[in-house]
């Protein structure tokens, strides 16, 4: 046993515990020993990207799993929660292009070779950092485990579903219109473009008729219009009808194009004629396969202008959107501009404007595998928390969309497939072929795989998979998956699509969704705004478990986290709180925690719950309803209820309640003192175990200093104890007493309304009064008479005296407890004119407020352009005024004013 320091010294203690941690392997999953299948927990880790460091949405995403994880292990299970990285590619091949480009290079300078050595470099250094700052927080995950998507392993493993679905029919290679980041120089799946809204303009161009009146069309893109191959209308629109199948003159190239009948056209936007665009609209494309009309590409992979654009050949699309308004100006053709907001897609990775080109790519063919991830969710094999976020998933995955899967990076999974240079002959293989059958040399596809390609894999490859591993046998399915709501399509619904292709179940049996980490305001955190909060600043500056517990204050499953500075704060305070706790806790105890002959002080069994003093009853029927409320709310998800009960708990309930109250015993002597002893060691013992999924660090420094069973949370090989493998507290119902609970509620009544009536009038906190009570009945009166010793400690009280009656005065203050009234005479203690004064110029203040918050919350326009959540805390914010004032004059008018 020892003692602790004045104060918690994070940046001493949390390394120091983790190492310890990782030393004595209690992160270490144990498939060997003999456990039912039951008895196992498994999680993977959402790997984050190998592109630099975490952030505010790692640190969430990895505190939400780690507080299950934990309070999984200390129930005893077999717990596996397997850590890993993602090579990201098309992310990490921007980060390595921009240090080439600070240097004057590029990557073809290095040669592809070159460039994947020089990007290895950046994994291994960004690696390090990455796992250093998961184990700042305090990730428990199981090290030995630890994979990165282009792990040998893994790697086999994509090449091995790559060949299976292409053998399958579900791999196939295609001409197709894609999204393409002319920056990245790379194909885009749909999920990685982001669309904004952007104010632009609606072009009216005239096209003359060919025999026929000219037709007008409308466009936001005129420089696409040089690859127009068709003007489609609508088969219902009469304003059309009787010139379907003739033709109209493209102006500026001069090509004829037929005017064809569509029903996907709208003949209510625009002019109802839509100019078709084969090589650059992906809704153009399928008009075009409709009614096989050519595709010509007037944009090229770097977003310049084709040899097909004639006279704007070469230049820069945007420059020639341009030059294409004024050549249809100038030609009588332009019949009118306006504005126009729509949606433009953007590069994910890099922001640049995305361009729909026709190009020759890899494709998986999705909705045979999506449709079995629709039936298992569905038929409940894969739970989805909270449930709306079900409906969402089924939206999705219902109009979903052929995944193109080719990208032309170099960093990435190399697609398994090579051309025979002799007879054109593609074969897809896990293994590289020598030559062809035909004899003629092969040459490998120079794209690679979309980075979530191997991502869906994660379940299972890395757990051994294709083998069929001891890990994959007893871990997959995996329990649980916690991640952000950004990455359900992304990642999720690919793992669920292709763990059931090939593992013939899912990945996880639920996945509960979390929101987004935003700034206090509840804006999204961005280095534009100045509002990132960085995890790392804040763990050096605050600690990891005041960082972790503010997050898990937060979380609630699909709900977005406003996190403020306030916040930060509080739950730092909670920390110091449960230090200093502690620390008296051993200062006072001293030599009751040195063992006797025989027997640890653990040993000291709680005395007989009838022969226990009122506090110690309560206290053990508290923490008892504590442990089994942080079960319930942690089995739902709900971290921020957790949490908050924890907090209540420690601070209000047993620091400054029973910690208060037990001070007497623990200054006695004899049974008193043991029992106090037995009591205090066995709930504090509990409260920190509860509390060490929250907040590991400072609850294992704790821990460690107090009394134990020799057998309590021993590792496996009995070398060493860790409160990480101690058993999580449950519920203790014998302890249960609903009859001493009231009792202690009607002390607690008393007392605060004492303290309460002081502070309001002003009395000097070491100043002692006296209290009468009257009113009271028998049984309310027998529990404040036995408890009147921690009543006057508590309320700092003279007396505490029972009245039939009291003189009503002025200077008596008066308050109502239940049945009761409660008596504090202050004449002579409390100047009641200066008293007086002193509250009017607080009722003045106050009006002032409430009629600011009156006059902004009337106001139309902040109402309507205010954050919600910021509209919320002013109107909070006014009933709590207004409540003050109420009670303000309440006071004034017992004083006469």
């Amino acid at each position: 046993m020892g003692d602790l320091p004045k104060a918690f010294n994070h940046a001493e203690v949390d390394p120091k515990w983790y190492a310890f941690w990782e030393s004595i392997g209690a992160f270490t999953a144990h498939p060997e020993v003999d456990r039912p299948r039951g008895e196992r927990f498994s999680m993977v880790l959402p790997p984050p990207n190998v592109t630099g460091s975490l952030h505010i949405g790692h640190a969430l995403n990895q505190t939400l799993p780690d507080i299950i994880i934990r309070w999984k292990r200390m129930g005893g299970l077999d717990v596996l929660w397997l850590p890993g990285t993602d090579h990201a590619g098309i992310a990490t091949q921007n980060v390595v292009e921009k240090h080439l480009a600070a240097e004057g290079k590029t990557r073809h300078d290095l040669g592809r070779e070159a460039f994947e050595a020089r990007v290895w470099e950046w994994v291994k250094h960004s690696h390090g950092t990455i796992t250093g700052q998961m184990r700042k927080l305090g990730s428990s995950v199981d090290w030995s485990r630890e994979r990165f998507t282009l792990d040998p392993g893994l790697s086999r493993a994509v090449r091995r579903v790559f060949v299976e679905l292409y053998g399958g029919g579900l791999i196939y290679r295609d001409r197709y219109i894609v999204n393409w980041c002319p920056r990245c120089r790379t194909a885009l799946s749909d999920l990685e473009v982001v669309h904004r809204d952007m104010s632009g303009k609606l072009y009216h161009i005239r096209y003359p008729g060919i025999g026929i009146r000219d037709v007008q069309v409308a466009t936001t893109r005129p420089e696409t219009m040089l690859g127009d191959t068709a003007v489609a209308v609508s088969p219902s629109d009469g304003r059309y009808r009787d010139i379907v199948g003739s033709r109209v003159r493209l102006p500026i190239i001069g090509r004829e194009l037929p005017i064809v009948a569509d029903e996907f056209v709208d003949s209510s936007f625009g002019t109802g004629a839509l100019k078709v665009t084969p090589g650059h609209d992906p809704n153009d494309f399928e008009i075009g396969r409709r009614h096989q009309l050519a595709q010509v590409s007037v944009i090229d992979e770097d977003g310049r202008m084709t040899a097909e654009a004639g006279p704007y050949a070469g230049q820069d699309r945007f420059k020639a959107r341009a030059g294409v308004v004024q050549q249809l100006e100038r030609e009588g053709l332009l019949v009118k501009v306006e504005d126009h907001r729509h949606a433009v897609g953007h590069c994910d990775r890099c922001g640049t404007i995305v361009e729909p080109l026709v190009s020759t790519q890899w494709f998986v063919r999705i909705k045979p595998l999506a449709e079995e991830a629709i039936n298992a969710v569905e038929d409940g094999r894969t739970r989805i928390v909270p449930e709306n976020w079900s409906k969402i998933y089924f939206d999705w995955m219902l109009n979903i969309h052929d995944w193109c899967i080719s990208r032309q990076l170099w960093w990435g999974h190399r697609i398994p497939a090579w051309y025979c240079e002799r007879c054109g002959r593609t074969i897809v293989a896990e293994d590289a072929p020598d030559r062809c059958e035909c004899g003629g040399s092969l040459r490998q596809d120079p794209d690679v795989l979309d980075t979530w390609f191997s991502s869906g894999l994660w379940s299972f490859s890395t757990m051994g998979w294709p083998e069929r591993t001891n890990d994959l046998s007893r871990y997959y399915p995996t329990d649980l998956l916690i991640t952000g709501f950004d990455i359900i399509f992304f990642w999720v619904a690919r793992m669920m699509m292709l763990g059931l292709r090939f593992m013939r179940d899912v990945p996880f049996r639920t996945v509960c969704i979390h929101g987004l980490v935003r700034d206090a305001q509840g804006q999204k955190m961005s280095k534009s705004k100045g509002n990132v909060v960085n995890p790392l600043v804040v763990m050096d500056d605050i600690g990891a478990d005041a960082f972790r517990f503010a997050l898990a204050g937060l979380a609630s499953p699909g709900m977005d986290i406003a996190l403020s500075e306030g916040r930060l704060r509080g739950a730092r305070l909670f920390i110091n709180k449960i230090w200093n706790a502690s620390r008296f806790l051993l200062i006072n105890l001293g030599p009751a925690l040195s063992p006797v002959a025989g027997q640890t002080p653990h040993d000291r069994r709680l005395p007989p719950l009838a022969t226990l003093d009122l506090i110690h009853r309560w206290i053990l029927d508290r923490v008892s309803h504590l442990a089994g409320e942080v079960q319930d709310l942690l089995g739902e998800f709900r971290f921020d209820q957790a949490a908050e009960r924890l907090y209540q708990f420690f601070w209000h309930e047993y620091a400054d309640w029973y910690v208060e109250m037990v001070k007497s015993h623990l200054q006695s002597t004899g049974e008193t003192r043991d029992a106090a002893t037995a009591v205090i060691l066995e709930v504090h013992d509990r409260v920190l175990r509860l509390l060490h999924p929250f907040t590991p660090f400072i609850t294992e420094e704790i821990w460690q200093q107090l009394p134990k069973a020799a057998d309590v949370g021993r590792t496996l090989d009995g070398t060493a104890q860790t409160i990480a493998l101690a058993t999580y507290p449950t519920i203790e119902p014998s302890w249960h007493d609903s009859d001493v609970v009231a009792r202690m509620e009607l002390i607690k009544a008393v007392t605060t309304t004492i303290r309460t009536a002081r502070a309001e009038r002003g009395v000097p906190p070491s100043r002692k009064v006296s209290a009468m009570v009257t009113g009271a009945e028998d049984g309310s009166r027998a529990v404040l008479t036995s408890a009147s010793d921690y009543v006057k400690r508590l309320a700092n009280l003279e007396a505490l005296e029972f009245r039939q009656e009291v003189t009503r005065s002025p200077d008596t203050v008066r308050r109502v407890v239940r049945e009761m009234q409660i008596h504090i005479p202050l004449a002579g203690i409390v100047d009641r004119e200066a008293e007086r004064r002193r509250l009017e110029k607080d009722v003045v203040g106050k009006e002032r407020q409430r009629r600011s918050l009156e006059t902004q919350l009337a106001n139309p326009d902040f109402l309507e352009r205010a954050d919600p959540d910021i509209v919320g805390e002013k109107r909070a914010l006014m009933e709590t005024v207004s409540g003050d004032l109420e009670r303000l004059r309440d006071i004034l008018q017992e004083l006469g004013g």
